[in-house]
């Protein structure tokens, strides 16, 4: 970055990275435009079901994942506390852990291992066997094997904290801006961002654009390797008593809302920018719901819903400073996990462009590891 601090700051994309980093940015006193062509938390952040889950999201990842989700899992008590002051909005926030279910040897077997793992690092947990995981949720089909409760996991409604991550950002004096930003540039003094709405100026930019982040054009810069992955999700109306946490399958996931409405998520399929539910999806996951909780046939169908997840080649997200345009830094890439990564992602980008502050954590997750960014 340059060793003249950005004071004036515009933050591409509006889902809850762009949000969480915009608000972090406002409250520490820079001016901040946040541009996009929707509203807040329209884009991939409408179909999260918001699961803060780390040691499951990181079985077929690197251990740098694994240590970044974890320091933002433990930021999120007071993230959460911080925005809703900020806002005065509410946000749907739980802590009561997650139990994902074996239903085969082989995949006991696997949360056997992941549990030896885990114990290794002090994360409370139990491994439960068939009886013990159906009388912790009573729900479960007769079939399961065992299963995981990880307590310290949960979830967030992931539009309600984006909406008032936007709010609190706003009460810190950023401007939301609607437009769809085309090309990124340098000047004299500083960037040039080119939207449909016209042309805007700053001292920096953070391209926080998920899924779109590659397709705007960035003058001598290559585009970052970032591509859509489309999750459909489905919102449920529950009947009778709630699950009693976040359920994790093989082919699913269940996270029970406090209003008594059940979420299953989600698919991971390479299609392109086509952001359509579809019944093949639909009937996929109703089909697994139904297996790994045989009352799910009883719910009420309430929507379906997509969104595309930006994907890097790594999978692994793509954030900090730009090494070919100075101004430019990045926070995109985040795949399934934007909503866990937020707070992190958006203390790292703080530091750097306000502090100077290149974060260790930036060696594995920074735009250097890829040629032209």
């Amino acid at each position: 970055m340059n060793p003249s601090r950005p004071s004036n700051i515009i933050v591409i994309g509006a889902g809850v990275v762009g949000c969480a980093v915009a608000w972090e940015l406002a409250r520490r006193g820079a001016a901040v435009r946040m541009l996009d062509g929707r509203l807040p938390a329209m884009g991939a952040t409408q179909a999260s079901a918001g699961m803060l889950a780390p040691f499951t999201e990181s079985k077929d990842r690197n251990d740098a994942f694994l240590e970044l989700a974890v320091r933002s899992l433990d930021l999120y008590d007071g993230f959460v506390k911080s925005v809703v002051s900020a806002s005065g909005l509410p946000i749907g926030y739980q802590r009561t852990g997650t139990l994902e279910v074996a239903t085969s040897r082989e995949h006991m077997a696997e949360l056997e291992d992941l549990a030896d793992r885990l114990k290794g690092r002090g994360v409370a947990l139990r491994l439960l066997g068939a009886r013990a995981a159906r009388a912790e949720e009573p729900h479960l089909s007769a079939d399961v094997a065992g299963g995981l409760l990880i307590e310290t996991h949960g979830f967030v409604n992931a539009v309600e904290l984006t909406r008032a991550l936007a709010m609190a950002a706003r009460c810190h004096a950023a401007r939301a801006i609607e437009g769809q930003a085309s090309r990124i540039s340098r000047s004299p003094d500083g960037v040039v961002v080119e939207t449909s709405g016209g042309t805007l100026s700053a001292d920096a930019v953070v391209l926080a654009a998920g899924s779109w982040s590659a397709q705007l054009e960035i003058e001598g810069v290559a585009r970052p390797p970032v591509r859509p992955v489309r999750g459909q999700l489905l919102h449920l109306a529950w009947r009778g008593s709630r699950l009693r946490r976040v359920l994790w399958g093989e082919r699913c996931y269940l996270v029970p809302w406090p209003d008594g409405t059940l979420l299953v998520g989600a698919t991971m399929e390479e299609v392109g920018f086509d952001e359509r539910t579809t019944v093949a999806g639909v009937q996929g996951l109703l089909e697994a719901a139904c297996a790994l909780v045989p009352g799910a046939a009883d719910a009420g169908f309430l929507s379906a819903r997509a969104g595309l997840r930006p994907g890097s080649p790594d999978a692994m997200p793509v954030i900090g400073p730009s090494l070919a345009m100075d101004g430019l830094v990045y926070a995109t890439g985040h795949f399934r996990n934007g909503v866990l990564l937020a707070p992190v992602t958006a203390q790292l980008v703080a530091d750097a462009m306000l502090s100077g502050r290149i974060d260790p954590a930036l060696d594995a997750v920074g735009p250097q590891r890829f040629e032209g960014l």
